[in-house]
């Protein structure tokens, strides 16, 4: 899609986007079963209903906007990645997605271990049961009193991001008289098909430390020396939202030749290598993510034959799927507002959401999907942008899609394969109340993050 240096992001208004919606689906009724979670169906009467409960009663009893999220569909997906990747590999849910102690709790059952990268993910996985040694503790600016917490708590790993988090690290665990289990983080100069602000194995970007320069094999010969660190691994992150396993390939052959060239200078052959996340999945019918065990025989593949290939015994692989697991098992359900047509270009559907509670259209331009959801139409469709309510021009959720022409203030609308960086990433501007996060599973609904409410607001203005 076009990109423009207005502040609202790529024109609109006067010209369609390049790449933008040139024919609407063929029935606006269909709801497609690679974007929408699994349970998520018509009823006979043109409702749709998620874990046997339609919008309709859900809209009634919780309100709107409102995240539904799907937790037969979530634990299904989280079965499927540990599934795939069998016992001779780890794989670790990426709580920046989305985190809650329900999910941590599910995380726990399934058998995932977990990823975080803030004191506030920390807690709130200690705090649902999470055992800490299946915790790795990632970010690029770590505090001190995170990483003390950390060390103390026994969490399974600390991904280092540069050398001062090498002394850092090694001090701390010292001082505590423990030797804690590391990786390096490494930029490996693969640069993901992406948006420039998730792509992030290229040389200019904030993580990791680079192996282009030798700057890697550096931080590797400094956290060996220390006493204080156990080096189990290396550790890659590509970018996000990852179709083409190409890039995968190149970043195994490039940290596959580091960890030679540590064998052959320091006589140590590390036992694991994390190869990160960033899958993508399907926002739109045009997307064709993979599915994990496609995923998991390519990783493995590929890092086979790269170490057979350098004489090296296969490590231990670590993946960190997040989105890939969350992100198709929530819809965000809302209200529509006012509908203003503009002639010979698109209608503006308002919303009582917006970019408080999905920043991602205004941040990367992403795309989405919607349907009406309380009723079904036979109308003819409707070119639309649903808008949110926020005094912002780029407050988008959905730059270019088709509803109905019937679409009316009342109806409710839902955007699929919300479940990813939405309710993880929702703000407060203009004094928003951010959605609640609600479970649906076999014919129950539970609030497992409750609405904000202006109380909640209040209490941290201390006026």
């Amino acid at each position: 899609m076009s990109r423009s240096a207005h502040p609202a992001g790529p024109r609109h208004a006067d010209v369609l986007p390049e790449g933008h919606y040139t024919a609407p689906p063929t029935d606006l009724n269909a709801l497609d079963s690679n974007v929408w979670a699994q349970t998520v169906t018509r009823t006979p009467d043109g409702v749709v209903s998620v874990g046997g409960i339609d919008v309709k009663k859900l809209a009634e009893e919780f309100g709107t906007p409102a995240y539904f999220l799907d937790e037969a569909d979530f634990r299904a997906r989280a079965r499927a990645w540990r599934t795939a990747f069998g016992e001779d590999a780890d794989v670790f849910y990426a709580g920046k997605a989305f985190l809650s102690r329900a999910v941590v709790r599910w995380l726990h059952e399934e058998g995932l271990n977990l990823d975080v990268c803030s004191g506030g993910e920390l807690t709130t996985a200690l705090s649902a049961g999470m055992p800490a040694d299946r915790i790795a503790f990632h970010g690029n600016n770590k505090s001190t009193e995170e990483i003390t917490e950390a060390i103390g708590r026994g969490v399974g790993r600390i991904v280092l991001d540069s050398f001062q988090e090498i002394v850092r690290v090694a001090h701390i665990a010292e001082s505590l008289g423990k030797r804690q289990r590391v990786q390096i983080r490494v930029t490996v100069g693969v640069e993901a098909h992406t948006h420039e602000f998730i792509a992030t194995a290229h040389e200019d970007q904030k993580f990791g430390i680079g192996l282009a320069d030798g700057q890697a094999a550096e931080a590797v010969r400094r956290a060996l020396a220390l006493d204080g660190l156990e080096l189990i691994g290396i550790h890659s992150h590509i970018g996000s939202q990852i179709f083409d396993m190409a890039g995968f390939e190149v970043a195994a052959r490039r940290v596959v030749k580091l960890l030679a060239e540590i064998r052959d200078e320091h006589g140590v052959e590390l036992p694991e290598i994390d190869l990160g996340g960033g899958l993508g999945i399907a926002y739109t019918s045009e997307d064709d993510p993979s599915e994990p065990h496609e995923i998991a025989k390519a990783l493995n593949e590929i890092v086979t034959r790269e170490c057979e290939s350098a004489k090296l015994r296969t490590p231990r692989i670590s993946v960190e799927p997040g989105r890939a697991i969350v992100g198709p098992t929530a819809f965000t359900l809302y209200e529509v507002g006012t509908i203003k047509p503009l002639d010979g270009l698109r209608t503006y559907v308002s919303v009582d959401g917006g970019m408080s509670d999905n920043i991602r259209t205004a941040l990367y331009d992403a795309e989405y999907s919607v349907a009406l959801v309380s009723r079904v139409s036979e109308a003819e469709p409707m070119l639309v942008r649903v808008v949110g309510k926020h005094c912002e021009s780029g407050d988008i959720v959905v730059r270019d899609a088709f509803l109905p022409a019937d679409l009316a203030p009342g109806d409710l609308i839902a955007v699929p394969a919300t479940g990813a960086y939405c309710r993880s990433m929702a703000s407060n501007y203009n004094h928003a109340l951010r959605p609640p996060v609600v479970a649906v599973h076999d014919g129950e609904a539970r609030v497992i993050v409750r609405r904000e409410t202006e109380e909640d607001l209040l209490r941290l203005d201390v006026g």
